[in-house]
């Protein structure tokens, strides 16, 4: 009995860290209950205690790692449509924009983690510990539930409609535009196979990432298992934005209209990117170098613009350094007026611009006297549009 309630609780534990927000007290009052039972086994086995609970954490530890097991093995159920298109049919002539970006899904769901975990494991990329991996699930789900869901799909539904206006206005009546996700749905292999089956005779992949990573090549691979030359189309990709002169130019303008009476001088504005761990930089070298390079020519930007280059800095969400602290006490003792920060890296509102970061500005010590804003991910901002619309154009009429 006592390995059976020890196996029990090792699942229920897995599942209670893990599953959705709705079930959590169903899994807490399990977990009670066999607890309770164990204890009553004790108190019936008084002679036998240290055995009983020996076997019961072996058997809690086996539970455990099954159930963990389990759950990272869960496979990706999204859904993918049939490639209806007849091979030869060259379609009807126009270009479908497959406008990819990283996803995030509304409300709590692990599966993109999950399959993060998966693929790491596959390159033997060192991330989260095996047994660790349902706590990193469960502090997920606690970012879910602190911020109530997740305004990211929905940021880019708008940021793709924005996209499909601007060319309307331009005259282009033609050009079809798909939204896909590398961990949302649609998937972009899903969004590709939609535009094939409705004619698309060219199909331009807009990359909205920052930089070339483990997650454009991830969505590459999922793409380019189709067979297009079945169908003549021929299909190009447009690269992130981290070379963009327009999207930096954004930070620069969306400062200046929440400046207010501020002296220039007198601003501290920190740029603060993701980060990854160095030993990914192996493998992916080019997300850190990226992020660097596109945050310091937006701060020259700045310096061009009036802002004093010592109020002007440069920190990281996670794994690397400076830390976003650390880099806020900094322009505290410059003794700046306002400090404005920004999630530089991220494309839509989501959970690191929404509750991370913010939460990482909550922790350090502010005078009164300084006024702190968050000016958040890009977002629907017409200057972002336009910095997507140029990569794309780029590549139309290359």
């Amino acid at each position: 009995m006592a390995i059976i309630i020890g196996l029990l609780v090792g699942v229920t534990i897995v599942i209670y860290l893990t599953v959705h927000q709705s079930k959590i007290r169903i899994y807490l009052t399990l977990l009670i209950i066999e607890f309770i039972i164990f204890i009553s086994l004790l108190y019936t086995y008084r002679d036998e205690v240290e055995i009983l609970i020996l076997t019961f954490l072996l058997a809690i530890t086996a539970g455990y790692y099954i159930m963990t097991y389990k759950v990272l093995s869960t496979k990706d159920k999204r859904d993918v449509p049939e490639l209806t298109r007849k091979k030869g049919d060259l379609g009807k002539g126009h270009t479908a924009v497959i406008y990819f970006t990283h996803g995030e899904p509304e409300d709590y769901n692990p599966i993109g983690w999950i399959n993060q975990f998966r693929e790491f494991d596959q390159q033997k990329i060192k991330f989260i510990p095996f047994l660790l991996r349902p706590i990193f699930l469960h502090m997920l789900r606690k970012k879910y539930i602190h911020v109530g869901f997740s305004h990211h799909k929905k940021m880019h539904e708008k940021m793709i409609k924005s996209l499909e206006e601007r060319f309307r206005k331009e005259g282009d009546l033609s050009t079809k535009f798909y939204l896909s996700f590398l961990e949302d749905d649609p998937r972009p292999d899903a969004a590709v196979i939609t535009a094939l089956n409705e004619g698309a005779s060219r199909i331009v992949v807009s990359e909205v990432f920052l930089t070339i990573s483990n997650h454009t090549a991830e969505g590459k691979e999922l793409i380019e298992k189709i067979n297009f030359e079945d169908y003549g189309v021929s299909i190009s990709y447009t690269g992130p934005l981290w070379d963009s002169k327009t999207l930096q130019s954004m930070f620069v303008e969306r400062v200046n209209k929440n400046l207010g009476n501020a002296d220039k001088k007198k601003v501290g504005v920190l740029l603060v990117g993701h980060g990854q761990p160095k030993e990914w930089d192996m493998k992916w070298p080019t997300e850190t170098e990226h992020e660097i390079k596109f945050r310091k020519d937006v701060l020259e930007l700045f310096v061009k613009d009036g802002y004093d280059r010592k109020n002007l800095d440069l920190a990281w969400m996670e794994f690397r350094e400076p830390c976003t602290s650390e880099a806020i006490h900094k322009l505290i003792q410059n003794a700046v007026e306002k400090i404005f920060y920004f999630s530089a890296a991220i494309s839509a509102d989501s959970i690191h611009s929404m509750c991370d970061l913010p939460e990482l500005v909550s922790k350090c010590e502010l005078p009164n006297c300084i006024e702190v804003i968050n000016l958040g991910a890009w977002n629907d901002d017409p200057i972002v549009i336009d910095a997507i619309k140029e990569k794309i154009d780029r590549v139309r009429f290359s």
